[in-house]
Order: C-alpha cells, then sequence, then structure tokens
C-alpha cells in the first residue's frame, strides 16, 4: 500500500512538472512568435512594423539619439544593462485577484531605472484613464516619426480609378470600366480570358458595353499599352498612339514596326532575321535597326505607375573595406527605423498602486508587449551582425575578386558556428540585402552548395554561374557557343558540370539559347 502512495504521489509531480513546463511553453509561445517574425524582418518591413506599434502601444516611445561618440558609448552601456536585468519578466497574470497580481506591478518600480531620459512627476486620477500630458510646446517624437514615414503607395488600381473617373464617358461604360480596370494586373494587362470576364460581369454590364470599355481605357489610360491581352497587343497600341504625331519618315518606321509585331514576333523571338527580311523585302540591317527600335516601348505598362520607393532595395547592412588593417566590416543600416525605449511615465502608472486596477493592467500588457518588442529587435540586430560577420570572414575572396570567387557555404555550417539553429540563420537572412563594394546583393546568395574543381579548390553554384556569364559575354556573337560547347569550356577552366545543369544555370541567367544569341 505504501509503494502504491509513493507511486501515486511520484505520478502526481511528474504530471505536475509537465504541466508546469507546459504551462511555461505556452505563456513564451507569443514571445518567441514575435521574435521568430522580427527576426526575419527585412528593414522596410521592420520599419512598417514598427510604425504600427507605436500607432496602437502608447507605452512605447522613440529613443532620442545621442549627438556625440561618448553620450553613444553610454547608451551602449545602459543597453547591455537592459538586455541582463531583461531576464526578470514583467508578467501581467490572468488571475483576477487583486493579490495575484499585486507583486507582478510592483516590479515596474524598476522601470524608471531601466528606460527613459527623464522622469516627470504625473499625478493620476484612479478612476479614469488619462494618458501622461506633456509640457506644452514639446514636440511629440513618436508623432513626428509617424508623419515622416512615407504614406502607403497607391495601388495600381486605385490609380486607373482615379484616371478613368476624368473620361467623358456614358454611365454604362463607365461601370463597364471600373469592372474592367479590377482584372487589370501589376504588369498592366487583362490575363483573363475575355469569356470569363462576359460571364461573371454585373447584370446591368452587357457584353457590349463591356467592348466600349475596354477600347476606351486602352485610348484614355497612361501609360499607354495599360489593358492589352498580351504582349502583341500591348506593343500595337503603343505604336498606333506614335502615329498619330509622327512625320514622314517616322512614318515609315512606324510601319516597319507594326509589321514586325503584328505578323512576325515569334520569328523575333528565335532570332530568325533573314526570314523577316525575305518577308518584308527589306535587308537584315533594318530589320535589326526596326528590332532595337522597339524597345522604346514597354512590354509592362503597369510596373510604371508602382511606386518607385516600393522597387527600391533598401540594404539591411553595409560592408565597407577598412584599407589600413586589410578587412572588411559591416554595419547595419537602420534606414528610417527609429530606435525604441518605454515610457516612465506610463511605467509609474502601472506601479502606482492608487491607480485603477483595469487601468493598470491595460499599461501593464502594454509595457510587456513594449518589452518584448524592444527585446526582439535587439535580437534581430545581434543575430543578423553574427551571421553577417561569419560570411565576411568566409567569403573574404567574394569581396576582393567578385562573384567568381564566391566559395559554397552551407547554413549549417554556420548554424554550429554560432551556435544556433539552422532555422535561425535561414530566418536571419530572409530577404536581407547587403551593399557591398561590389554591388547590392541578398544576403542568401552568399550560402550555396557548389563543387570541387580539377585543381581542389572549392566553387559555389553561383560562382559557377558567373563564370558561365563570363564565358558566353566572351564568345563570338556572330558564332555564339552552344551548351555543349560551354561544357567544354567550363572543363578547360577546371570545372565540371552536366550538359543540363549549364542550361538550367543559362535559364536562371537569362541568357537566350545559342540560335537566339547569334548577332548578323
Amino acid at each position: 500500500m505504501i509503494a502504491i502512495h509513493g507511486l501515486m504521489m511520484t505520478s502526481m509531480r511528474i504530471d505536475t512538472g509537465q504541466h508546469m513546463r507546459m504551462g511555461q511553453q505556452m505563456k513564451l509561445a507569443p514571445r518567441m512568435i514575435q521574435s521568430m517574425e522580427i527576426l526575419q524582418m527585412a528593414a522596410l518591413a521592420l520599419e512598417e512594423r514598427i510604425e504600427q506599434e507605436l500607432a496602437s502601444n502608447p507605452t512605447l516611445e522613440l529613443r532620442e539619439q545621442p549627438e556625440d561618440m561618448a553620450g553613444a558609448m553610454e547608451q551602449v552601456k545602459e543597453e547591455r544593462r537592459d538586455a541582463k536585468e531583461g531576464e526578470r519578466e514583467m508578467i501581467v497574470s490572468d488571475d483576477k485577484s487583486h493579490e495575484s497580481s499585486s507583486d507582478d506591478f510592483e516590479r515596474l518600480n524598476n522601470m524608471s531605472e531601466e528606460y527613459g531620459d527623464s522622469w516627470e512627476s504625473n499625478t493620476y486620477d484612479s478612476s479614469t484613464f488619462t494618458p501622461p500630458q506633456r509640457n506644452t510646446g514639446e514636440r511629440d517624437g513618436k508623432m513626428d516619426a509617424m508623419a515622416n514615414t512615407p504614406a502607403r503607395a497607391q495601388s495600381l488600381a486605385d490609380q486607373l480609378l482615379d484616371q478613368w473617373r476624368m473620361v467623358e464617358v456614358a454611365p454604362g461604360v463607365r461601370i463597364a470600366g471600373e469592372y474592367l480596370i479590377g482584372f487589370i494586373d501589376d504588369d498592366g494587362y487583362i490575363r483573363t480570358s475575355m469569356e470569363d470576364i462576359n460571364a461573371n460581369a454585373p447584370r446591368e454590364v452587357s457584353v457590349e458595353l463591356i467592348e466600349d470599355a475596354l477600347a476606351r481605357l486602352q485610348e484614355t489610360l497612361e501609360p499607354v499599352g495599360l489593358g492589352a491581352r498580351d504582349v502583341r497587343e500591348c506593343l500595337m497600341l503603343q505604336i498606333q498612339s506614335q502615329v498619330i504625331h509622327a512625320g514622314t519618315d517616322e512614318e515609315q518606321l512606324l510601319m516597319l514596326q507594326y509589321a514586325l509585331v503584328n505578323d512576325h514576333l515569334k520569328d523575333i523571338e528565335a532570332n530568325r532575321l533573314p526570314k523577316i527580311a525575305k518577308a518584308l523585302d527589306v535587308d537584315i540591317e533594318e530589320v535589326k535597326s526596326a528590332i532595337s527600335s522597339l524597345k522604346q516601348y514597354h512590354i509592362h505598362p503597369g510596373r510604371m505607375l508602382v511606386s518607385a520607393a516600393s522597387q527600391v532595395i533598401q540594404p539591411d547592412a553595409v560592408i565597407e573595406y577598412d584599407e589600413q588593417n586589410d578587412r572588411y566590416f559591416a554595419m547595419l543600416t537602420h534606414g528610417r527605423v527609429p530606435s525604441l525605449t518605454i515610457s516612465r511615465e506610463y511605467a509609474k502608472m502601472a506601479a502606482d498602486k492608487t491607480t485603477e486596477r483595469k487601468t493598470r493592467e491595460f499599461v501593464g500588457n502594454n509595457l510587456r508587449s513594449a518589452r518584448w518588442l524592444i527585446e526582439a529587435i535587439e535580437q534581430r540586430n545581434n543575430t543578423l551582425m553574427r551571421v553577417i560577420n561569419v560570411v565576411i570572414e568566409a567569403q573574404r575572396d567574394f569581396f576582393d575578386i567578385g562573384p567568381q570567387a564566391l566559395k559554397p557555404l552551407p547554413m549549417t555550417l554556420v548554424a554550429d558556428q554560432l551556435g544556433i539553429h539552422v532555422a535561425t540563420v535561414s530566418r536571419a537572412v530572409n530577404e536581407k540585402h547587403m551593399q557591398t563594394p561590389r554591388g547590392i546583393f541578398p544576403l542568401r546568395m552568399f550560402f550555396s552548395g557548389g563543387t570541387e574543381t580539377e585543381a581542389g579548390d572549392a566553387m559555389s553554384w553561383t560562382a559557377i554561374q558567373a563564370k558561365l556569364e563570363e564565358i558566353i559575354g566572351e564568345e563570338d556573337k556572330s558564332k555564339p557557343l552552344n551548351d555543349d560547347e560551354l561544357v567544354e569550356k567550363l572543363k578547360e577552366k577546371g570545372i565540371e558540370i552536366a550538359r543540363r545543369t549549364v542550361a538550367k544555370y543559362r535559364k536562371q541567367l537569362n541568357i537566350l539559347p545559342a540560335r537566339q544569341r547569334r548577332e548578323y
């Protein structure tokens, strides 16, 4: 009986321990999820996330940046102290008893030692929640930051609807046009079949109205070419728009362009210039000149209306060369990403026992969220820097020579070196870019497999692609190398790979087959 009782007690202890561990894991889950989300965010995405948090969390504030080096060093020391103090977690209990949460809120007294640059004494009415008031005339840094954040770019559909509202058309055609704009993709094309568009149209929108609206959209929307259903129609619309203002000499070129686009797009794609010249009764030089002139037109007109800011790559780190010490070093580019801190006023409000309990819980929860966010950002930056430093050390030849010197670098190797999980490395490099003396590159590019050359040197797949591009760039354009010949050229340089691999890499580099690269 005693043995059974002891076994039951042991089982209960094990069960209790398991429940405690599960409870701890459940408490940690939201924090861990947030840390993983922040880690894999690129600079622009992180900037947007911080903007959202500043708008929704009143306990978050901007940290004023010190102007001198001494102040910066002191701030770094303070942040390191904060990181150590961060082990003491502030938990707002789910238990509704006053006693269960009072001890937790007592910990908020220490917040005055940890965050902020000034502490202003405030008096609060325990019956109502009133945000701390700033001194008259004092600028609100949070609002300044949010005001200076660029507005969200207007979508292509919104821009086209704005243009369409300025066009004078019958009410039915207007409705049909608005309906059609919904089918225009970011490249500017209507790729949905007209049968499907007609079949799903509102009852009041007839096939005739859709046809009229499409014609008016193609006539009036800027840039010309929007609303086309394929590349041929897109180019034809742009050529036709030029005819109206063309002189006699230009008309001849436009007629040749028209014939090329209308009848010979496949021949152009296959580089069958002699066939085109014979069919149009012109010499090859005229065909080459006309094809070259087609480059002035845009085959993705919708992209011209996409905000330039959304197309610009903002690097997450800058790699620079220290000539004196012959080394490369990295700096994170925070860009417009602000440095955050926690409001001392709100920390004091939550710690003040005269403050209404619901208010204290509300503020306490926001303080905890703010603390988690700040620590997640700091952890992201630290992990990113550690990974980049390993890349700099492992890929020194890339920075000295170029992409052709890139070495194989598995993420597992970096993870083992840093003592972290490979998934953490993967998240750290996700959608990140580095600005180097050789240009801006995706951080993920530096992690790839590879092979050994005949000399026994390791060479990454990216380096092999760079070598392939170099060989093609130096070929005789009148007799371009086919894939079998490229295999032999690479073999001469000690790189032995299969023909299908050469073809795959050539396609990845957007390099055409030999017959289409031939110049006449």
